[in-house]
């Protein structure tokens, strides 16, 4: 492994990895208000998070997509609100830390962050709860540069239905099919982790751009609703688009299903979200862990999912996207944002291809970024800005 790791090393040198979802504006925002003071990124901050600047280097980070994620539970103007204070906190670390930090809108800024050697930074905005039914709004996140939006979080709204909630639309709704041709119209990419079986499929129908699953692995390898069905991966290469493989354990690992179940039942008798990773809520999920060894994921679980995502959807279609940050367990050699090399270095040797490696890390998303850019630009010769309104 030892000398995997180091080509995996210089094969993420010449193409760093692209992830696809951290969450770690969120964490900011629940542990210190985004004081970046308090969370001096340039400092080692493995005590509270799973990112900060010297571990994205070790790790072969390139290109970054910051989840600027409010919780579902939040409605109307206030997730509005909360998600705009998401979008500056992303637009205050790449100020801070711009020697290693470039905000990037296009592939040709993500092409330009790494000729520079620094970070390329893109948002994605989680659940579509964020734009309150709003197209304006809509185009004013893609404006301040969202770069895609996840149709729903964990649970329905009100033009999508999601992975984890009773169905209440049977897919989209026709004002969510005029929410994508909006996003494909603006060039924000349609993000289909969390949402249904048959919202995939409608969104999949509807779309004239590539899609993406910024964070969401195989359902035929870990049967989690979460997880993408085969006939939808099968989709990908006629579309376009990437499944960027996440890392959470209950999504990759059988064996946690039930027992992340048992954890967030034991979160909630506790008073607290089953996805509060603040020092409370963490003290909660280690003592239960303590007392409930936890099933143990490792990067050759997320080799397994990545292994068969690349059979059904083919080595273009692929990506990853870990989840840092918004998961309170990790796999036990997946710890943080340093760790991307053990998982190539379990790829090579698997006899992945430094030509297959370097298209999963960076080549596909980049790629799938400028199709939406062309994309945009043909939409946006055809028609108008929609004004279309939720009835």
């Amino acid at each position: 492994m030892t000398a995997a790791l180091d080509t995996a090393r210089a094969l993420l040198a010449a193409w760093p990895v692209v992830d696809g979802h951290n969450d770690l504006p969120w964490a900011l925002r629940e542990q210190v208000r985004y004081d970046l003071a308090r969370r001096d990124l340039a400092t080692d901050q493995s005590a509270a998070l799973h990112t900060d600047l010297p571990r994205l280097r070790a790790g072969g980070v390139g290109a970054q997509f910051w989840s600027v994620y409010v919780r579902s539970d939040y409605a109307g103007d206030h997730a509005v609100s909360a998600t705009l204070e998401q979008i500056d906190a992303v637009h205050q670390l790449t100020d801070r830390y711009a020697s290693d930090l470039r905000l990037a809108r296009t592939a040709d800024d993500m092409e330009a962050a790494r000729a520079e050697g620094r970070i390329a930074s893109l948002m994605g905005a989680e659940g579509g709860h964020s734009i309150n039914n709003s197209l304006a709004t809509l185009r004013a996140f893609h404006a301040l540069g969202v770069r895609y939006m996840t149709l729903t979080h964990n649970d329905n709204n009100d033009w999508a239905d999601s992975a984890t909630d009773e169905p209440r639309h049977h897919g989209l709704s026709p004002f969510g099919e005029e929410v994508v041709r909006e996003m494909n119209r603006c060039g924000m990419l349609v993000d289909l982790s969390h949402v249904s079986p048959d919202t995939m499929r409608d969104a999949l129908r509807v779309t004239t751009a590539p899609v993406i699953f910024s964070h969401s692995s195989a359902r035929a390898v870990c049967d989690h609703p979460r997880n993408i069905p085969d006939d939808v991966l099968a989709q990908l290469p006629a579309n376009g688009g990437i499944a960027m493989a996440t890392f959470v354990p209950k999504f990759v690992l059988p064996a946690a299903v039930e027992w992340t179940l048992r954890a967030d039942e034991n979160m909630r008798a506790h008073g607290l979200h089953h996805l509060d990773t603040t020092e409370r809520g963490m003290a909660v999920q280690r003592a239960f862990e303590a007392a409930n060894p936890r099933p143990v994921a490792t990067a050759a679980t997320v080799a397994d999912h990545l292994d068969h995502m690349r059979e059904v959807a083919g080595i273009d279609h692929i990506g990853i996207g870990g989840d840092f940050d918004g998961t309170a367990f990790t796999p036990a050699d997946l710890a943080d944002v340093a760790s991307y090399p053990t998982l190539i270095a379990e790829l090579l040797d698997r006899k992945w291809s430094p030509a297959d490696l370097a298209k999963l890390t960076w080549q596909n998303a980049v790629r799938v970024l400028r199709a939406a850019e062309d994309a945009a630009r043909a939409e946006q010769s055809r028609r108008a800005p929609s004004n279309a309104v939720l009835t």
